[in-house]
């Protein structure tokens, strides 16, 4: 099963932009969905997305990344869209 630290790091390899403008990015197993909850932070603003065990653990075999990689994106777009319209980011 995937871990945390593996899920972040696949993320900033598919978007090395997270780490070097400042987003931050978490990733925790959430038992209850049976699903990973991917946080990404800048300042004060957070925003989360789930993803499904199965999607990680194909994503960090190599086998496929594009739900992940939607997912992050527009993530990183709404970051950026935050930061924009609140001067922030």
């Amino acid at each position: 099963m995937t871990n945390a630290k593996e899920l972040c790091r696949k993320i900033t390899d598919i978007y090395p932009e997270i780490g070097s403008c400042g987003i931050d990015v978490d990733a925790v197993y959430d038992n209850t969905k049976k699903a990973w909850v991917v946080d990404l932070r800048k300042d004060n603003h957070h925003l989360k997305t789930h993803l499904e065990t199965d999607e990680a653990d194909l994503c960090l075999a190599g086998k496929q990344c594009v739900s992940l990689g939607i997912q992050v994106k527009q993530l990183v777009d709404n970051i950026k869209a935050i930061g924009s319209a609140g001067g922030n980011l």
